[in-house]
């Protein structure tokens, strides 16, 4: 179905001697059959429940359920807006005007269909109204929509296995609700798993907090992290942080978007790497959807730097115990003149000088002195072997930081981070599916990237991140045998 000549997508996939894997395609969730499964779950009183997290039911309810539903903006004044201070929500997020694209999204027939017009050979499939299921505050409705959901997917796309694959919600309020729905989810037959990048936390005061899950959190997630590997499920995160900190204005949803998947992406890729959960699981992979690469360049290189002046050695040079004091009141009054002449002879004033009693000079003895320690680094060359071969990153078709992954000449010890092809097929950055592919390979031809880059970014990079946890990810898939 759609346009009888070739697209340009197709057209570049034609011109390939490899296929194009779409690790983050996603798909416009077809409530009234979704509603049916969740009714066996739960019964009609959650499919209430469930309908009001969806903006027909009191705001109340809907505001308690979903950090990011945001509904209450739309039922309230300007004044009310500027008063509570309601982030502007998403709007306008799905296709209209295309029509096809708008289908195709629901549709697993009709997108299996038009998967060679859009020049991809193998889509993961993520959800988009779903994907808070997995953040509900309540414990059985957030259970029931994850389980509803899995169940549903797995069975509306099983026949179209060979080309389409998608993921299972697995909520992470608890390791033992991950572990359980894990279980279940590979069960029935998915491979490939979406959990949420942070939760948040009631703290004191009314205060939350967000949990990370690999560093400082609430609960020991190590027993997730082993489960997937036993399971050979590879995590994926796909959290935006809309109407969190600086992301919450009230009138621009364009200001709360920008950025808002890379900030939670680069908050639980620091906490996973400093929390050493690459050191204990060595062949744990984790992908970061949607954000774009470059915050990921950025982190690397800030690692190695603080590394390089923060390490247990490094840390010494900001021993208050080191500092020569006599050297240091020579110095002033050799060269402070009038702005330090005659306040050195007071003992309040030489403490002032010193800062003396501000803890953030010195610490106490007991804290960690070495915050690199679960990371197990002993000079800085390991910080690429603990970071780039177990983090991907999903990159979007229009987006020419791409490039950056590729760049060996800026990035520390010659690395290529592992960016993977994101379509995001679907929602409204993708205007045209039969155009993604041919955007992607922009990058080609304007010189940003190689032929090879292009190869690495479709191909080789979402092989391996598929592949190294679960050999037979693509067993049985119109491209099984170019794993070769």
């Amino acid at each position: 179905m759609g346009s009888r000549e070739q697209s340009p997508s197709a057209e570049i996939r034609a011109r390939l001697d490899h296929p194009i894997i779409d690790s983050d395609g996603h798909v416009l969730e077809f409530q009234p059959a979704y509603l049916d499964v969740l009714k066996e779950f739960g019964g009609q009183s959650m499919v209430e429940q469930f309908l009001e997290t969806q903006g027909h039911g009191s705001v109340q309810t809907q505001q308690s359920q979903s950090p990011h539903a945001g509904y209450q903006w739309y039922h309230s004044t300007p004044k009310e807006r500027a008063e509570k201070r309601i982030q502007r929500p998403s709007w306008r997020i799905v296709h209209t005007k295309n029509t096809l694209d708008r289908v195709t999204a629901t549709l697993p027939r009709l997108l299996y269909e038009r998967l060679d017009e859009m020049g991809l050979d193998f889509s993961v499939l993520y959800p988009t109204f779903a994907l808070a299921f997995s953040t509900f505050t309540d414990p059985d409705l957030r259970r029931a929509a994850c389980r509803a959901y899995n169940r549903h997917h797995a069975e509306i796309f099983r026949e179209f296995a060979d080309r389409l694959t998608p993921v299972a919600l697995i909520p992470m309020h608890t390791p033992e609700e991950a572990l359980e729905e894990l279980e279940y989810a590979v069960g029935l037959g998915l491979k490939a798993v979406l959990m949420p990048s942070y939760l948040m936390r009631p703290g004191p005061g009314g205060r939350q907090w967000v949990d990370k899950f690999c560093l400082d959190s609430a609960h020991d997630y190590d027993p997730v992290w082993a489960k997937c590997l036993e399971l050979k499920v590879t995590p994926t995160f796909h959290s935006g942080t809309q109407g969190l900190g600086t992301r919450a204005s009230i009138s621009n949803y364009v200001y709360n978007h920008i950025g808002s998947f890379a900030t939670s992406a680069e908050a639980l890729c620091k906490a996973a790497f400093l929390g050493g959960v690459t050191r204990r699981f060595p062949d744990l992979r984790m992908a970061f959807l949607e954000g774009g690469v470059g915050w990921a360049c950025s982190l690397y290189s800030d690692l190695v730097g603080h590394w390089k002046k923060r390490n247990k050695t490094g840390i010494e040079n900001y021993d208050p115990a080191k500092l020569d004091h006599e050297l240091l009141w020579q110095l002033h009054r050799r060269y402070g003149g009038a702005m330090v002449e005659g306040k050195l002879d007071d003992e309040r004033n030489r403490n002032l000088a010193l800062y003396k009693g501000n803890p953030a000079l010195g610490g106490l003895p007991e804290e960690r002195i070495d915050e690199f320690d679960r990371c197990g680094i002993s000079r800085p060359e390991d910080i690429a072997g603990l970071f780039v071969p177990n983090f991907f990153f999903g990159c979007e078709a229009d987006d020419p930081i791409n490039a950056w992954a590729f760049d060996a000449r800026k990035n520390p010890y010659g690395a290529r981070l592992h960016a993977i092809f994101s379509s995001d097929i679907g929602h409204w950055d993708v205007p045209d599916m039969r155009e993604v592919a041919a955007e992607a390979f922009e990058l080609v031809e304007h010189g940003l990237i190689t032929e090879t880059d292009f190869r690495d970014f479709t191909f080789t990079n979402p092989m391996k991140l598929w592949t190294h946890m679960n050999p037979d990810f693509f067993k049985g898939t119109v491209i099984e045998g170019a794993r070769a």
